[in-house]
């Protein structure tokens, strides 16, 4: 019998799923919409799974009784208490081959480390740091509770910040800032009075797509734009130092994973952060990924192939 495996990278802003055979070839894929039970609830989950998971087996040719094992990583799922209305979820979709859950960033993990282990740290519309250590017998993560559990260095918490630092710059708390005119003219506001005063009122409204302002702002010389980054960077390297210390890879060399799209910004976004897990874990290194993070849902699917006793035939990581 063929071993059939499906990948699922359910995510905050998209969903996509890769069905693959036992020697790792691409049969089919397909996407869908953002499954995060945080943004769009469980039914939500369930609408984006059922779609792109037909969209993938229709490509590859299969039915999903044809599938032998799954992985899926999904964007949310941080705590034991959440796992059981995922798998409610995927019940009602008949999703019943043996699988595992895992975090979406353990995907980017998997699809970036030489070795298949080490830490994927988050920077993207919000940030996030997993590990998995050597044996992939224990995981280390920070809360994925943003700004309230003191996780903040995501797009989200970056605009806020610069946000703030235009603020400064009309009240004359703080400095002028090349981000006020940038910032004006993204949001079509006739002046920095008026920015203020619509963000204020909901007239305007600045999301993490104005995140790369900061980083234009910073390569032109900007110094507040500048330390923005540097603290971007510094706090994740906060979050990437306490898994380290989670899982004792303190005297270890491994890698570092840098999923999400805050790293195409600016160099100097990994030089901060690598400067803070330096302290903690000298032998920590900067991957960046050569494949989307559902490549690893399908390398997280073959590890529970070979676990259920399926033939696979291409390596692990």
């Amino acid at each position: 019998m063929n071993t059939i495996l499906l990948g699922a990278d359910i995510g905050g802003t998209k969903t996509r799923v890769l069905i693959a055979d036992g020697t790792g070839r691409t049969l089919g894929s397909g996407g869908a919409g953002p499954g995060n039970h945080e943004i769009v609830g469980y039914e939500g989950m369930a609408r984006a799974i059922r779609a792109a998971v037909s969209q993938a087996l229709q490509a590859a040719g299969l039915k999903l009784e044809d599938v032998s094992a799954a992985g899926l990583g999904v964007a949310g799922y941080d705590w034991p208490s959440q796992r059981q209305p995922v798998l409610d979820v995927l019940v009602e979709l008949d999703i019943s081959m043996p699988l595992e859950l895992v975090n979406d960033a353990i995907l980017g993990l998997l699809a970036g480390s030489r070795e298949g282990w080490g830490l994927a740290v988050v920077a993207g519309t919000r940030c996030n740091c997993w590990g998995w250590d050597s044996t992939r017998q224990r995981m280390g993560h920070v809360t994925g509770g943003g700004w309230m559990m003191g996780e903040h260095a995501g797009g989200t918490e970056l605009v806020q910040k610069a946000i703030q630092a235009i603020a400064y710059e009309w009240t004359r708390r703080g400095p002028a800032t090349a981000l006020s005119s940038l910032f004006v003219a993204y949001a079509g506001a006739p002046n920095l009075e008026h920015l203020l005063e619509g963000l204020m009122v909901g007239k305007y409204r600045l999301d993490p797509s104005a995140a790369p302002l900061v980083f234009r702002a910073a390569a032109g010389g900007d110094p507040v734009a500048d330390g923005l980054v540097r603290w971007a960077g510094r706090e994740l390297g906060e979050l990437a130092s306490a898994v380290s210390r989670q899982l004792g890879f303190e005297q270890l060399t491994f890698d570092v994973v840098q999923v999400g799209s805050l790293w195409e910004g600016s160099s100097l976004l990994a030089e901060s952060m690598l400067s803070v897990l330096h302290a903690c874990a000298p032998g920590a290194r900067l991957v960046r990924p050569t494949a989307p993070p559902v490549n690893g849902a399908i390398q997280l699917a073959r590890q529970v192939a070979v676990r259920a006793g399926f033939p696979v035939s291409f390596s692990s990581g």
